[in-house]
């Protein structure tokens, strides 16, 4: 339907988006990727890339948008060529191995092998055309936390990364410092670590929603409630950490009316942002309506996730794990 609705537009829509790539800009499309308008970015980057297939930033925004709509092919695919067309962008070659990874995680363990290597590799490339990007080294720290020592994975190599880290993004440090104590068993450590990352983070309301996480992961609901709690306090501007803490009362159920709230405050807020799609937020308020016995606002909302992003298919536990879970 979008490709039709494209066709049908000819020169003016190809102009238009045209213009708003020159230069790398790219600000309508970057809107419409941090308010979750899916099908309206795409429209514009199907025709910036007719007129121009070797624009490397309109295909690595491309692949953002299919990301948040969970085509991992498809995001894979404008993502390698985002990266083969500027292979000396570090983030262009991070975005592509955050494509690979999702992939991955849902291939069967035949297949996920070599496509972990892969993202390995693209991480470990991102770090080094650019030792100062924080992303690029916290993902890679992730990963190595994550992943076993066949595709390059292994505590060791995390703990190589934390004092990369700490020179660029000492919370982020903190927080990786907090993955590995989690996963050699020392609680208490990694509870230190989260709580580090709060009091030197210069959003300290994320990190008081990935402690909110960790307190989850350990089934401690009332420390996790709490934690979420004072996250929501700080977030004033009502940003992508209300997702994070509506997601884990969610997963917890916990509190559904206060996730409900937070979720509607994050759609009405300036705060949208890339990293919590408003038609991924919206399934989840539509989830948690259907849970209420609301079907009517849950119609409404999932009508309005198809108005954005015709392409998402809407999965049947929509929560957003991997976010709630602070990863």
């Amino acid at each position: 339907m979008r490709r039709e609705t494209l066709l049908a537009g000819g020169i003016l829509v190809l102009s238009a988006a045209v213009w708003a790539l020159e230069g790398g800009a790219a600000v309508p499309v970057r809107q419409d990727l941090d308010l979750g308008r899916a099908d309206s970015a795409l429209q514009k980057l199907d025709a910036a890339l007719a007129g121009n297939p070797s624009d490397a930033e309109a295909h690595n925004l491309r692949c953002r948008v299919y990301y948040q709509e969970e085509n991992w092919d498809q995001a894979v695919a404008d993502c390698e060529a985002a990266a083969h067309l500027q292979p000396g962008n570090s983030n262009f070659h991070l975005w592509l191995g955050r494509a690979w990874g999702q992939k991955a995680a849902r291939a069967s363990i035949v297949s996920g092998y070599p496509l972990a290597r892969r993202v390995h590799a693209e991480f470990e490339q991102a770090v080094e055309l650019d030792p100062h990007n924080a992303d690029a080294l916290a993902d890679l720290g992730e990963f190595e936390v994550m992943a076993p020592l066949v595709v390059g994975g292994g505590l060791a190599r995390a703990e190589a990364i934390v004092p990369r880290l700490r020179s660029v993004n000492p919370a982020g440090a903190f927080t990786l410092e907090a993955r590995i104590a989690e996963s050699k068993k020392d609680y208490a450590a990694a509870e230190a670590d989260f709580k580090a990352a709060i009091s030197s983070s210069s959003y300290p309301a994320n990190a008081w929603m990935d402690l909110a996480a960790f307190y989850r992961r350990r089934a401690r609901i009332d420390d996790m409630a709490a934690a979420a709690h004072a996250g929501a306090l700080l977030d004033r501007s009502h940003g992508p950490a209300l997702v994070d803490g509506a997601g884990n009362l969610a997963l917890a159920g916990r509190e559904p009316q206060t996730a409900i709230q937070w979720l509607q405050q994050y759609l009405d807020s300036r705060a949208q942002s890339e990293l919590a799609p408003s038609f991924v937020v919206r399934a989840e308020l539509a989830q948690l309506f259907q849970n209420q016995g609301d079907a009517a606002a849950a119609q409404q909302q999932l009508a309005a996730v198809h108005a954005l992003a015709s392409g998402y298919r809407i999965p049947s536990a929509p929560i957003t794990a991997a976010r709630a879970a602070g990863l």
